[in-house]
């Protein structure tokens, strides 16, 4: 689509002044050494889009170092990066455990959190080093109700836990003003998976308490941004009226909030994830074992070749090694939201494990050296490939939350299931920007195809997907 087309579409967030893309960049899983992401990233905004989200967890920081790689020295390209600060996972898991920060949440054994200002300063200056900038257009709280949920899981989230949760907010909000009047930051957010909920929810987040928060530091407070989730499975901010009456979009509207949507196309509903989008045209077949043997090929030969080189044990001691293990592995693996349930533990952190025994071996060889530098490249890509295939056994799914959203009111115009989706919320009055990831040129097509698209009546689509949804199965498909 041309640049121009693009621009023009391009919506204020909040009263920031900025002016942004209604389809933003999302950042999760696209990491730094990647071609295809960085490809997909530069043809957004050679597109014109301009808005880029992403945090200092994402890929545990390389998600950053190519949002900055990409930018470095393009100004004309006026992109307006969103990233966050909050969690304790990979490398700041190491930083916690030397520092010991105040207030910090031990949620899990793989997963702490804070927003601390103390933790805070430090995710800021690790965010712009690896930006390569010297201020942040906007900067998130990231998660921060994890404090709450922490409370939930040991007993019970009182309303004494929801006011020093406020407390908390207050206290990250006056150090994020210092930032601002420091030029390091233009305006700060929170970015909250709760602030859809019902209010009655002793979990829930309320963008008007973080308001109030805000107000009792300085009438000219820089709080201007909200990101939170929205879906047809998950309509919560546009319809739940849980901030005095008014819905989170109508009261962000009201205040002059930039509402950026993320977790568009993934939508958590009964305990399960549904990825709204297709993975196989009309009448194509779903994947098989000769599909799987295809994309792990690459990764087979890579083996052999090191096989070859060094007396190396392969993964598991196996003759096929990482190849044979996702062999046996992947087709035992049902779904989408299955995939991402074991993509840590069983997918990535054998192989970790695998490479770092090796880098002490073998670290000092060029050979090694070599080896590792193209195997690194290389294994993304299969591993994107690989959920592909497992979601391409997913397509009636997709076929089934078409016809849901024929059925609530979307006019039927040769869309994709991930572009309705999209459009679905683009026409909601108060959103600003959807976030999705655009993690392959295709991708990045399909999402700014939903611009050619007419538009629809989010609110009454929303609203009878949503009634359908509480109904029996048997009853909405007649």
């Amino acid at each position: 689509m041309p640049e121009s087309t693009t621009r023009q579409h391009r919506r204020p967030l909040g009263t920031t002044g900025l002016e942004v893309h209604p389809l933003g960049f999302g950042c999760y899983r696209v990491i730094e050494g990647n071609q295809a992401h960085e490809a997909a990233l530069r043809t957004y905004l050679e597109s014109g889009g301009n808005l880029i989200d992403t945090s200092a967890n994402y890929g545990d920081g390389l998600s950053e170092l190519l949002v900055g790689q990409v930018l470095k020295g393009h100004p004309e390209l006026e992109a307006v990066v969103v990233t966050k600060g909050g969690y304790i996972q990979g490398q700041n898991m190491g930083l916690a455990l030397k520092h010991q920060f105040p207030e910090v949440v031990e949620y899990s054994e793989e997963l702490w959190h804070s927003i601390h200002p103390e933790f805070l300063e430090t995710q800021l200056q690790r965010s712009l080093q690896r930006l390569q900038r010297n201020r942040v257009d906007v900067y998130l709280l990231h998660n921060p109700e994890y404090f709450l949920e922490d409370q939930a899981h040991k007993g019970q989230a009182t309303q004494e836990h929801q006011e020093e949760f406020y407390r908390r907010v207050q206290n990250a909000f006056a150090f994020l003003e210092e930032k601002v009047a420091a030029g390091e930051i233009g305006w700060y957010g929170i970015s909250s998976n709760n602030f859809p909920h019902p209010a009655s929810s002793p979990t829930a987040t309320s963008i008007a308490r973080c308001y109030e928060a805000a107000e009792s530091l300085t009438p000219q407070h820089h709080f201007r941004v909200v990101q939170l989730p929205l879906n047809p499975y998950e309509p919560g901010a546009a319809l739940e009226t849980s901030h005095g009456g008014k819905t989170a979009l109508e009261y962000c509207r009201e205040k002059g909030i930039g509402v950026l949507a993320n977790r568009g196309l993934n939508a958590f509903t009964r305990n399960r994830m549904v990825r709204l989008a297709d993975f196989r045209k009309p009448d194509e077949p779903a994947p098989g074992p000769e599909r799987l043997e295809a994309l792990l090929k690459p990764l087979r030969e890579m083996e052999r070749e090191l096989a070859s080189q060094f007396e190396i044990p392969l993964l598991y001691g196996t003759n096929g090694g990482i190849a044979d293990y996702y062999a046996s592995m992947i087709p035992q693996i049902h779904s989408a939201a299955h995939w991402e349930q074991i993509y840590f533990p069983y997918v990535i952190q054998p192989v970790e494990k695998w490479a770092t025994e090796c880098q002490q071996l073998y670290g000092q060889e060029q050979d090694w050296q070599s080896w590792w530098l193209r195997f690194t490249a290389m294994i993304p890509a299969v591993l994107e490939d690989a959920a592909r295939y497992v979601a391409g056994s997913q397509q009636q799914v997709s076929d089934d939350v078409r016809s849901q959203l024929y059925l609530a009111g979307y006019e039927e115009d040769g869309a994709t299931l991930s572009q309705m989706a999209i459009n679905t919320l683009l026409h909601l009055p108060g959103l600003t920007s959807v976030l999705t990831g655009m993690r392959r040129n295709e991708y990045v097509a399909d999402a700014l195809g939903v611009l050619e698209l007419g538009p629809v009546d989010s609110l009454a689509i929303l609203s009878r997907f949503g009634r359908m949804q509480a109904q029996p199965a048997s009853q909405t498909t007649q």
